[in-house]
């Protein structure tokens, strides 16, 4: 295939700029740096604030003992009839359903909390599996403090060290309950998820 001139001098330049690079412009620029100030209070307090503020439902609990009882009474007080859990830790306390889709409630647990977000971190590798914390109307989370991690980055390279080679499928950001503005701008929750979720954050 013959060459144009117009493209072999294309080429010819190309082949010019190649050979004399040009510095980058802003050698500090490839993300090394962390975006966000660090935490200037602890990560459970960050938690908290950011997960309230997304309407998450926030309990802190200094024992397991504390925890089951706290989430036992919100279950008796609420009339929830029909739990679901599938996470072997809570199955035999909590579980007494085997239908997701008619529950009242899940409880699962969790990868990491991101406190800078307020966000849940999920995986499909948990034993809850993909689906536990979106069918039910209201999603319950018990985690525990070792779990908490500043940023999204930190959760993403937590995983990448927890699961070596073997990255789960579904890697899941949870905030708050689900929520939608596309109805006359309206903001709607629980339209394509749970319309409450709670946290459970028990001192490890």
């Amino acid at each position: 295939m013959s060459v144009t001139p117009a493209k072999e001098n294309i080429l010819k330049r190309i082949r010019q700029a190649l050979s004399n690079p040009v510095p980058l412009p802003f050698p500090q620029s490839e993300g090394n740096n962390a975006v966000f100030h660090p935490a200037s209070d602890s990560l459970d307090v960050v938690f908290a604030q950011e997960f309230t503020n997304m309407q998450g439902k926030f309990v802190f609990c200094i024992s397991e003992a504390e925890m089951l009882q706290q989430l036992e009474q919100l279950i008796a007080q609420k009339q929830w009839q029909k739990i679901y859990c599938n996470t072997n830790k809570w199955n035999a306390r909590f579980s007494n359903t085997i239908n997701l889709p008619g529950c009242d409630a899940s409880v699962t647990d969790c990868e990491f909390l991101v406190a800078r977000t307020g966000t849940i971190v999920m995986s499909a590798a948990q034993q809850s599996g993909r689906t536990v914390s979106v069918y039910a109307p209201i999603h319950i989370c018990i985690a525990y403090t070792d779990q908490l991690v500043y940023d999204v980055k930190d959760a993403l390279q937590s995983l990448k060290e927890k699961y070596v080679g073997n990255i789960p499928s579904l890697i899941t950001f949870a905030t708050g309950p689900s929520r939608t503005a596309d109805i006359e701008k309206t903001l709607v929750t629980g339209v394509h998820g749970p319309k409450e979720v709670y946290c459970f954050l028990v001192e490890a």
